[in-house]
């Protein structure tokens, strides 16, 4: 590992002997951004963590009344708000809100709740010229103050300004609209910190919401999350990724308290496998027969030709190309004709890495120039339950209105992920981290020990997450 653009802190540590990320970005076919294979890497402790943190609902409550209220929720995209007065119902931990564009287009949040009896306003989705509550008629505009009260001779003890609905924080960016219910706290662009900068490079704002699926996962939301925040877990519950994963290679960043950054090569075999007898050809009809991202993003033509089983193209490796390289190459050329976004400056990790930001405490985007994977999880409505929400982000042409967001998928408990064929080959691997979870929760709930341990480096970020979700429950009220 080279000192050279790093910024390590602690003692030194161990990384996989194989090549490293940074190693295979400095040869790809095009620049790739220096902030992308920098190491930004604090050692945060090697204790273990207790498993009651997963299971214990007297924890689950103090994640309800000093953590959740205090932080940025990623609530919504701006393509499901295309018009005026459409509004949508944002729910979590037993708080609801009702997000409304305004007459002005900006967007704010309310608490969704009638401020005379109690009822929720609105249960679902829609478009509203007015919030009028089903049980007795009060009624607000949509910039939160009182338009109506029925009977108004027998309230001569309320002020109208007193009725004005109460409002959450909102902040908006990339195409995400956050809500915060405290009114103390960095801003929404000091909490995302480095990403709206790192960002600028992909323009989610210039992305809609294309696919949209979600399940309820029987395990607690941060053993949910927790899955998808290493990559290590690649050799033993996704097998079939090895071919052109270097799960092993994988580069982890950390940021402060709030953010984090995964990076896992593709185009490259994992140093779990042995190489001999595998050609750079194989690694690119590997990558093509299972990436979830791309599959559909191979041009048929200059000899790319489909594989017959909607699996993509087969892309051809020329003599002394790299698998990674042959990709980029294609991926560029393809990417750009189908979205109309000139990509053929972007680097070869940009068109086919699994670059994924976390952001505490629920809110994962993949970044690059591929249709991009965003993940939230959410408590659903107990500590042994958790909303996963899937998107997937295709970019929207130049010149052509956004349009409104592709309808939510919602799978019922007995449903597979696979019975979402809009997420293609995602499903499959969806399905291969839920035969983990459920047993997860029920063994952190048999632990004779109390004790969870993660890895010096690869489940670094996962420390990160629980040093950052104890400052909020051990802070002063």
């Amino acid at each position: 590992m080279s000192s050279q653009n790093s910024k390590i802190k602690g003692e030194p540590l161990a990384r996989c002997p194989g090549t490293s990320f940074k190693d295979l970005a400095l040869a790809d076919t095009n620049p790739v951004p220096e902030f992308l294979y920098e190491d930004v890497y604090e050692n945060l402790g090697s204790e273990p963590v207790p498993a009651s943190r997963y299971t214990d609902p007297d924890f689950f409550e103090l994640e309800k009344k000093k953590m959740w209220p205090k932080i940025w929720q990623m609530a919504a995209r701006e393509e499901e708000l295309p018009e005026i007065g459409d509004f949508i119902i944002y729910e979590n931990v037993g708080k609801s809100f009702l997000i409304i564009r305004q007459e002005d287009g900006s967007v704010r949040a309310f608490y969704n709740v009638c401020l005379h009896r109690g009822r929720k306003l609105k249960t679902e989705d829609g478009f509203a010229s007015e919030l009028h509550c089903p049980f007795h008629g009060f009624s607000w505009n949509t910039d939160g103050s009182l338009k109506n009260i029925p009977c108004r001779w027998d309230f001569d003890h309320i002020k109208d300004e007193d009725m004005q609905l109460p409002e959450a924080q909102l902040g908006q960016w990339g195409g995400y609209i956050f809500i915060r219910e405290s009114k103390e706290g960095p801003s929404l662009e000091e909490y995302l910190a480095p990403m709206p900068e790192h960002f600028k490079r992909w323009k989610h704002e210039e992305c809609v919401t294309a696919v949209w699926v979600a399940k309820v996962i029987p395990a607690n939301w941060k053993v949910t999350m927790e899955a998808f925040m290493e990559s290590w877990h690649t050799v033993v519950t996704h097998p079939q990724l090895l071919p052109f994963t270097g799960d092993c290679n994988s580069h982890y960043n950390t940021y402060g308290d709030h953010v984090n950054l995964t990076i896992t090569p593709f185009g490259t075999m994992s140093p779990h496998l042995d190489p001999k007898g595998k050609e750079q050809q194989w690694i690119v009809d590997e990558f093509v027969k299972y990436n979830g991202r791309s599959t559909d993003n191979y041009d048929a033509e200059e000899g790319n030709v489909s594989d017959g089983e909607g699996g993509g193209y087969n892309v051809k490796v020329p003599e002394g190309m790299t698998a990674r390289a042959a990709l980029g190459e294609s991926l560029r050329k393809t990417t750009s004709e189908m979205f109309g976004h000139d990509v053929s400056f972007a680097s070869d990790s940009e068109m086919m890495d699994a670059i994924l930001y976390n952001v505490f405490p629920n809110f994962s985007p993949w970044a690059g120039f591929q249709p991009n994977i965003v993940y939230r999880w959410r408590p659903w409505p107990d500590a042994d339950h958790t909303l996963l929400v899937v998107r997937v982000l295709t970019r929207v042409p130049p010149g052509q209105k956004h349009p409104k967001s592709a309808p939510m998928k919602f799978l019922t408990e007995d449903q597979k992920w696979t019975e979402a064929p809009e997420l293609g080959i995602l499903g499959d691997v969806f399905e291969q981290d839920m035969d983990n979870l459920p047993y997860v929760q029920e063994g952190l709930k048999a632990s004779a020990n109390n004790k969870v341990h993660f890895a010096n480096y690869q489940e670094n970020q996962l420390r990160q997450f629980h040093n950052t979700l104890m400052k909020y429950i051990d802070a002063d009220d």
